[in-house]
């Protein structure tokens, strides 16, 4: 059986407004499923020979909310899914899976402290990465990094400044980052 003849089997057995489609450059099938039937479809893929799971995250889609990204693998046939769903940006929260997957409470825990998605029933949400008295969610897109104004480029060179005739320019604050008098510390 092939990558997309499963994605289709599985779409069939979940049922629902279930999209299948190419993964593009890197040929991976994508299954796009609702958010009430992520768990099904997971247990659904693991059924039909994709029990390896190999990672869970998100991506910001800013407007439309976030989007649950989980990669499973078959090793005999040496091919993988993306199974995705699509949670608000308003309250994110999609049902955990680690009652199908068990690894995967490690990758909720971190996609919960990186985009402050919700994963009901996995009761091991804490502090993975960033230290207790960070504040927000680092991934999200709206969340703003200063580090370019509040530490200077360290290279002999501004990215993009060519060799040759070209004058030292003021570094560039990249968008919505506040100038350090508006946010640094008075000195």
């Amino acid at each position: 059986m092939t990558a997309e003849e499963l994605a289709h089997r599985l779409a069939d057995r979940v049922g629902g407004e279930v999209g299948v489609s190419s993964g593009g450059d890197w040929a991976r099938q994508v299954v796009d499923v609702p958010v009430d039937g992520w768990v099904r479809t997971l247990e659904a893929a693991r059924g039909a020979g994709l029990t390896f799971f190999d990672w869970l995250s998100a991506v910001d889609e800013l407007d439309e909310g976030f989007r649950i990204v989980a990669h499973l693998w078959s090793v005999p046939d040496r091919f993988g899914l993306l199974i995705r769903t699509l949670t608000p940006r308003e309250s994110p929260s999609v049902p955990t899976a680690t009652g199908v997957f068990p690894g995967a409470a490690w990758h909720e825990r971190e996609t919960h402290e990186m985009f402050g998605v919700d994963f009901p029933g996995n009761d091991n949400l804490g502090p993975l990465l960033l230290p207790p008295e960070f504040e927000g969610q680092p991934l999200r897109k709206e969340f703003v990094l200063a580090s370019r104004v509040a530490k200077p480029w360290p290279g002999a060179k501004e990215p993009g400044e060519g060799a040759e005739g070209s004058s030292k320019r003021a570094p560039m604050r990249p968008p919505g980052v506040p100038t350090a008098e508006e946010w640094g510390p008075r000195r």
